[in-house]
């Protein structure tokens, strides 16, 4: 493809050599740079990109795109290199990245979901609805990336622009019609997202994270607001949980159409007559001047909000009733969130994602009310108190201001917790656990810095009719340690660990 293509009407300073030149792939990472390839030159969080321009250069980059540069930085052997000045590189890789892909999201129905909690169960809630309707769906996200019957890992929960735009462009030509993906603030602070047209925009909620990379609260949010104010099409949809104060925030910052979900007075679509158990929920959904009975296998309060949002989606794009309630009945789990793990134990294990403040809040009171009301329907009187065990831990080199407060709400809502290792990183694990117990509000707990043995332990002090959460990593496959991502599933070790129980009893 002709580089003035591809930087037709883009914003910049200034341009030296020609561009009337043929390219043939984006680039921001100067080791993957191919012979013919643009080489966008952009500040990172630990690394800045325009100190490898000669390097990119050198694999053989037919165009560079840069902020700000000195004399050597752009010194090379090479006469023909084409370089452009912008005021904006990550402004510049998305528009690149959108025209290079032929602009995919002009020929899909795009739907993006943002918020702290709630996102990855919105999203695949969606897909189902959409399935039901007979379409066929595309998903990017923090589990993984769907095109069709095609899965991928996913590295971010939203990819790079170039990533991002050759997934659309992918899913297009795969015959997806809808797309549904998670967007984080991460992406949307750095621009990843920027020039899709997304038809509807859904704020779940906000609560405390990522406060390593955003300065603020108020950083955090006005990054989640760009997906609404700046880049949802004039004619799309926001869908905003009116319960959250930050969506009520939100509801008076934009513009344009929107509808709002929750379960306070004045929600455009609100929950009534909720039952929750074990085996789901049963929920009627009031919209305009009718009720709509809706079953779920999805379980919790939380799985509330996720159902109200995705139906609010759903509306926003035309889908029928009967086909939302339909869609919504057929999906039964996400992987890591409320999963439950049953290898013929007689006490319920629970894994899940929680690894915010609220979430973990949310997990251990779903989790409760939930015993409250098996114990409410038994016929049977139990000689001994049902207990919540919790395993927890937080991650390294992120926000540790979340750490004690963390730790004060599992020991306040559990009955018994074992405080442990999640992905430590490059920080200490026993520093990490210092800070969580400094917030503990009794001594509920025991430290075992070693998941798995953190899984044994409370397994072994788990009885019939006890609810054991292990929490933080969820879907998550690996465990990561100095920079090295060593195998481990807490599915995996819940199950090994109650076989092992079970063989011994």
């Amino acid at each position: 493809m002709k580089f003035k293509v591809l930087i037709k009407d883009m914003e910049i300073k200034e341009i030296t050599g020609s561009a009337d030149i043929d390219v043939i792939g984006v680039a921001y990472d100067s080791r993957k740079v191919k012979q013919g390839d643009v080489f966008v030159a952009m500040k990172g969080e630990k690394v800045d990109g325009h100190g490898f321009i000669n390097d990119a250069v050198k694999r053989g980059a037919a165009a560079v795109v840069y902020e700000k540069v000195t004399g050597s930085e752009l010194k090379t052997d090479s006469n023909k290199l084409t370089a452009i000045k912008v005021n904006d590189s990550r402004k510049a890789l998305a528009y690149i990245s959108n025209n290079f892909y032929e602009r995919p999201s002009d020929e899909l129905a795009i739907t993006g979901v943002t918020g702290t909690n709630g996102k990855t169960t919105t999203t695949y809630l969606l897909k189902s609805i959409l399935e039901a309707w007979g379409k066929e769906v595309g998903l990017i996200g923090t589990i993984n990336y769907i095109v069709k019957d095609r899965h991928y890992d996913a590295p971010h929960t939203t990819p790079e622009a170039p990533e991002f735009q050759a997934m659309l462009s992918e899913m297009l030509l795969a015959g997806c019609s809808h797309v549904v993906t998670e967007v984080s603030s991460h992406a949307l602070a750095q621009r990843r997202v920027d020039y899709t047209n997304f038809d509807v925009a859904v704020f779940t909620n906000l609560t405390r994270d990522h406060l390593d990379f955003h300065a603020t609260m108020e950083d955090y949010f006005r990054a989640k607001e760009r997906l609404f104010k700046e880049i949802l099409l004039t004619e799309g949809t926001s869908v905003i949980n009116y319960d959250d104060v930050w969506g009520r925030k939100l509801i008076g910052d934009i513009s344009g159409k929107v509808l709002t979900y929750g379960l306070e007075a004045g929600a455009d679509m609100a929950a009534v007559n909720i039952k929750d158990s074990f085996e789901g929920l049963v929920i009627d959904i009031k919209f305009g001047d009718r009720i709509h009975a809706v079953k779920s296998p999805l379980a919790g309060m939380h799985n509330v909000y996720n159902i109200l949002s995705a139906a609010g989606a759903a509306v926003s794009l035309n889908v029928p009733w009967d086909v939302i309630i339909d869609g919504i009945r057929k999906m039964s789990s996400v992987k890591g969130r409320f999963e439950k793990v049953d290898a013929g134990q007689d006490f319920l294990c629970i894994v899940d994602y929680a690894h915010t403040e609220d979430a973990l809040e949310r997990l251990i009171y779903t989790a409760r009310e939930l015993m409250k009301s098996s114990e409410a329907r038994s016929q049977k009187s139990e000689v001994r108190q049902q207990r919540i065990i919790t395993v927890f831990g937080c991650g390294g080199n992120r926000d540790k201001g979340k750490r004690p407060v963390m730790g004060k709400i599992a020991t306040s809502l559990s009955d018994y917790v074992v405080i442990t290792s999640d992905n430590p990183r490059d920080e200490d694990p026993g520093e990490i656990i210092k800070e969580i117990e400094s917030g503990a509000s009794r001594r509920n707990y025991v430290i075992e810095p070693d998941r798995r043995e953190a899984i044994i332990k409370a397994v072994k002090l788990a009885e019939a009719g006890d609810i054991l959460l292990v929490a933080g990593k969820g879907h998550e496959d690996y465990q990561e340690i100095k920079g090295i991502r060593h195998k481990f599933s807490d599915r995996e070790a819940l199950e090994d660990t109650i076989r092992d129980r079970t063989k011994n009893v």
